[in-house]
């Protein structure tokens, strides 16, 4: 039997929910922030789900700061004295129910611990009250335990702490998912820091703060509490998978997953840090494990980056960029943060309120589109709260100051160490003035237009060369009629009024276009597609060609790539990236045919050596590789470009090498958007259809086409329908940028 015994895929795990918080804005610990908290939970039922066991929840949470006084009262009942707060961290772990395996997971966390140089102080079975709690979530219930762990003498910086405990979380994790034999509870780290701890399970909102007694002891204090009560959507619940997770709390989707994961794995080989040796680096990848939610997996990639050395907005504004691409309001300090960061991430896009906090600060940003709902308001007993809608918390209207919702791509943060509420602008403001972003865009960005002349050109093809290609790379008349010279003349996409009546690509007896074996995926459940006409100023098309370098850290000669406004070339485009010579950046053309002997294995032979010599080029320093299929005669034919671009892309992931380096793809079977749109979901970075512009001028100079029409007006009609087309197959999934389609 497979992995996948039954339709579920843990791929397609998403959330949709009711997210909130409440703060003190002075930094007031009190037991009433974590009860208001609660008291919104609780009014959020609605956004959480149920099973078919109305007592069985889909997942509930709340994360707060370390109450160091109640864990300095509990500690002692079990004869330890704790050190003072920031010189010890606490973890929530969540164990199997089965001894033999708790215990083998335990002594694997100790040793690993021991091993970084970390004392475990005590354990702490946690309390829980599992009256009213659903079989199905009583069947799967982890043994909950609290670890209580020393800061080493030697480490005086807390945040350096924090990383050691993210590298016993990461590698013990690692470890016991490895050797440990697999149960339905699994081991699961909720929590490991010095600075706030999550109480959370299968349960439903309700039903949080009678499950765990802790939530209601006056001792237990704090300055924010954050909670999460979740919908999983198309989804099965587990205890692991509620949230808040260990930085965020995500009501929304993230549409673009599967990229972006694509991406973690594509780079993360190369990922250095001054702030993690080698071999710490090493215990912490993958940073990213299966079986998660897309929630989950975004806040793993939060924590690096926020660990690495970046602020928790900045990464925020990272991952979750405004629409900048086309902006022309937006201030040129602003826009050249977000572009220099495109360069070496691509956004995790899709509907998303995300409230965030680091147990200094806590706010929440909304997506690009503004998909989900975040309003807020201040009292003047200074108190800030959040949540997905109003009136989650009952407050006297005669203390509200001040009440409003979070637009789109805009941010809202409290530094309850400073006392007060950091605008969007101020924010936003001092993190783009950090570094001189516009300064290294203008000395290392590339920009097509602004690129000499190529040293060399092909000539035109032929009348009797482009027949000749059109019959080996499978065009017809209905192609060049009915769909490209259409797109040539209208600049639109041709559409047809009845249904396709063909039978499926994998059941047909006739050859087929490679890319006719895939379709593309549609928005699904609370998640809507876009409208691309009139949403056009979220919708970005940008690509950038080169070296991705390495997103943990802020090189200026990470932008040094060829900017483009999308992703189509035309034949001089091409030429002139070809001939980039800047002593750091080069491009390497490798031909993508194979022997047409008919013989067994031949067109694996091909594929093997262009991913062989893929490597070669990136290994030698190339940053670009063109894929060229215009190297064919009666007995050599061109290995479909699709094949050949999933080949070197997929290769190069799991040589830890695709980062380094864009790949162009120079194809004659290219032609319809569906063409494009498999392509760059495969791998490509940008295409140079070279045929289907060929066959525009040959239609023309045969009169298929009005002669009297600007033949470079012709073109960028094509190449403006492709563009548009994309757009409209991105819109469908929900997603706005190409980078994220990728």
């Amino acid at each position: 039997m497979g992995k996948n015994p039954g339709l579920y895929r843990s791929e397609f795990e998403r959330d949709s929910c009711g997210i909130g918080f409440v703060a003190n804005l002075k930094g007031n610990k009190n037991h009433q922030i974590i009860s208001d908290a609660l008291t919104i939970l609780e009014n959020m039922e609605h956004r959480g789900a149920c099973g078919c066991e109305n007592n069985t929840g889909d997942g509930a949470g709340i994360l707060i700061q370390i109450p160091h006084a109640f864990f300095f009262d509990e500690c002692l009942k079990l004869g330890v004295h704790l050190p003072s707060f920031g010189r010890y961290g606490v973890g929530a772990i969540f164990f199997p129910k089965e001894v033999r395996l708790r215990e083998e997971c335990r002594d694997i966390f100790i040793r690993t611990a021991e091993e970084l140089g970390m004392e475990i102080l005590a354990w702490r079975k946690v309390p829980i009250n599992p009256d009213g709690i659903g079989f199905t979530a009583r069947s799967v219930e982890p043994e909950i335990e609290q670890v209580f762990i020393s800061c080493p003498d030697h480490i005086i910086d807390p945040v350096a702490f924090e990383r050691k405990l993210f590298i016993l979380r990461n590698y013990s994790t690692h470890l016991i998912n490895n050797t440990v034999k697999k149960d339905p509870i699994g081991f699961y780290v909720a929590s490991l820091s010095f600075k706030v701890i999550v109480y959370k399970g299968q349960l439903t909102s309700m039903q949080l703060r009678s499950y765990y007694p802790d939530l209601s002891n006056k001792k237990m204090v704090s300055a924010l509490g954050l909670i999460h009560s979740r919908f999983a959507t198309n989804t099965f619940p587990s205890w692991k998978l509620a949230q808040p997770f260990r930085y965020i709390a995500h009501n929304g989707e993230i549409n673009t997953l599967q990229g972006n994961l694509n991406w973690i794995k594509t780079n993360e080989k190369g990922y250095t840090s001054p702030f993690f040796s080698k071999e710490e680096m090493e215990m912490l990848l993958p940073i990213v494990s299966n079986n998660q939610s897309d929630s989950a997996s975004l806040d793993n990639m939060i924590e690096l980056l926020t660990l690495t050395g970046r602020s928790l907005p900045h990464v925020m504004m990272m991952l979750i960029p405004e629409a900048w691409d086309g902006n022309e309001s937006m201030d040129p300090v602003k826009k050249a943060f977000y572009e220099f960061h495109a360069s070496i991430m691509e956004p995790w896009d899709g509907p998303a309120s995300i409230s965030f906090t680091d147990g200094r600060i806590i706010g929440a940003t909304l997506d690009r589109n503004g998909l989900r709902p975040s309003r807020y308001c201040v009292t003047s007993d200074d108190r800030i709260i959040m949540a997905s809608e109003t009136g989650v918390l009952p407050i006297d209207p005669s203390l509200i100051i001040e009440k409003g919702r979070l637009q789109p791509g805009k941010m809202f943060v409290v530094d309850i160490e400073e006392g007060r509420i950091i605008s969007d602008d101020e924010l936003k403001g001092n993190i783009c003035g950090n570094k001189p972003y516009s300064e290294w865009l203008n000395k290392y960005k590339i920009r097509l237009n602004e690129l000499p002349e190529p040293r060399v050109m092909f000539t035109h093809l032929e009348t009797d060369q482009v027949f000749k290609y059109q019959k080996a790379f499978g065009f017809s008349s209905e192609d060049l009629d009915n769909i490209i010279a259409p797109m040539a003349v209208d600049g639109k996409e041709p559409t047809g009024s009845m249904g396709t009546d063909v039978p499926l690509a994998i059941l047909s007896d006739q050859p087929q276009h490679l890319s006719s074996y895939f379709k593309q995926l549609f928005a699904q459940v609370t998640n809507p597609p876009i409208d691309p006409i009139r949403e056009r100023l979220v919708m970005s098309l940008a690509t950038f060609i080169g070296n991705n370098g390495n997103m943990l850290s802020e090189d200026p000669l990470s932008c040094h790539t060829v900017a483009l406004k999308h992703p189509v070339l035309t034949n001089h485009d091409l030429e002139k990236i070809r001939s980039i010579d800047t002593g750091v950046f080069q491009a390497k053309t490798l031909q993508c045919y194979f022997r047409a002997d008919g013989k067994q294995g031949t067109l694996k032979k091909a594929l093997d050596r262009i991913c062989r010599y893929a490597v070669d080029a990136v290994e030698d320093g190339f940053e670009v590789l063109v894929l060229q299929d215009r190297a064919i005669d009666s007995e050599h034919a061109p290995i479909p470009s699709l094949l050949a671009t999933s080949a070197i892309h997929h290769h190069l992931i799991r040589k830890g090498y695709r980062g380094k380096v864009g790949i162009i793809v120079e194809a004659g079977d290219v032609w319809e958007v569906h063409h494009f749109a498999c392509l760059i979901a495969f791998g490509a970075t940008a295409i140079n259809p070279y045929l289907a512009l060929s066959s525009i001028r040959d239609m023309q100079i045969g009169g298929k086409i009005d002669k009297q029409l600007d033949p470079d007006k012709l073109k960028k009609n094509y190449i403006k329908a492709v563009n548009d087309g994309l757009l409209k197959v991105f819109s469908k999934m929900g997603i706005s940028t190409l980078q994220s389609y990728q």
